[in-house]
């Protein structure tokens, strides 16, 4: 197998060659047929402080996998050689591909059965790998994490991989969605995809005051700013991690009775509701696609926000 491996804080990934895993008892091997791309391996690549999440040290990363089982190991009764399947990046067993073993950035993969979720029918490859970390984390952040619900007015900040899906899905079930960005190519988004009003800077949402306010972006501020500017006693979950720390005003956050919540991850039911939302067509993300041999180039444009939704290697 070749895949992209991790090798330390601001190395450039390396291509290499390993030997094809063997399924184990309990899972499968998967052939990757598309991988996205996520910020959170960018943050990797540069900051020291991510080192700590990662189980071993070289790693090949990726963590949105979608592909076709070519190998089931012994036990698994509920998948089959031949089956199409997202893999949910939340590993049951506490390892994640990209984290804790080795990920997607490759063209095979080993994988617990339980993390598996079927690809329905109509949902391309491409959309399925953006559905599982992109979509499972920004679906659990909306719904499991905020509560949001119909009618609802709701905040969200940041309008790319995962805020697209997050916005569109609240949209779909009845939310009055504001929409935060500085791209202007992400406000026209947000306005295609149902959006009530966009904004271009967080203090804006204030007039709004939305009793949910989810922050994609995580970039210190914006965090800060989400919390002077929801409902008194609403609710701010975080997601985004562009920055590792900030600096709030706890005055608003007492006064106003603020809940402030971190959300990572999700489950497989996440990732399988975000799939059904696809294949009804309720949902369908914006997906640049590359080629594999473009995913560390890739990062690159990830790093100088050159992408618009999501990032995907193909290979198919």
């Amino acid at each position: 197998m070749k895949g992209w491996e991790f090798t330390g804080t601001n190395e450039p990934l390396v291509l290499v060659e390993k030997p094809d895993p063997v399924a184990a008892p309990g899972t499968v091997i998967i052939e990757v047929k598309a991988a996205g791309l996520c910020h959170s391996d960018v943050a990797t690549l540069r900051d020291p402080g991510w080192m700590k999440i990662l189980a071993k040290v070289p790693i090949i990363l990726g963590h949105e996998i979608a592909g076709v089982i070519t190998e089931v190991g012994e036990g698994v009764t509920d998948f089959a050689v031949g089956d199409r399947v997202g893999v949910c990046p939340v590993g049951k067993d506490g390892l994640g591909p990209g984290n804790g073993r080795d990920g997607g950035y490759a063209d095979k993969v080993l994988v617990p059965a339980v993390d598996l979720v079927p690809i329905p029918e109509g949902v391309t490859f491409a959309q399925a790998a953006a559905g599982t970390d992109a979509g499972m984390t920004s679906y659990h952040a909306m719904f499991q994490k905020g509560g949001a619900k119909a009618g609802m007015k709701v905040g969200v900040i940041g309008i790319g991989g995962l805020g697209q899906m997050a916005a569109r899905a609240a949209v779909v079930a009845g939310c009055d969605v504001y929409a935060v960005d500085l791209s202007p190519a992400a406000r026209d988004l947000a306005k295609e995809i149902g959006c009530k009003e966009v904004f271009e800077n967080v203090s804006d949402l204030a007039a709004v005051a939305p009793e949910l306010i989810v922050d994609y972006a995580g970039f210190g501020t914006t965090t800060a700013d989400a919390i002077d500017a929801v409902a008194v006693g609403g609710t701010v979950v975080l997601v985004g991690m562009g920055k590792l720390q900030t600096t709030i005003n706890t005055s608003n956050l007492i006064l106003k009775s603020v809940q402030l919540k971190g959300s990572v991850g999700g489950t497989v039911e996440d990732v399988a509701a975000v799939y059904e939302l696809m294949a009804q067509g309720h949902l369908n993300p914006t997906i640049t696609e590359i080629t594999f041999d473009e995913i560390s180039d890739g990062l690159g444009r990830l790093e100088r926000h050159e992408v618009t939704g999501r990032l995907v290697a193909n290979l198919e």
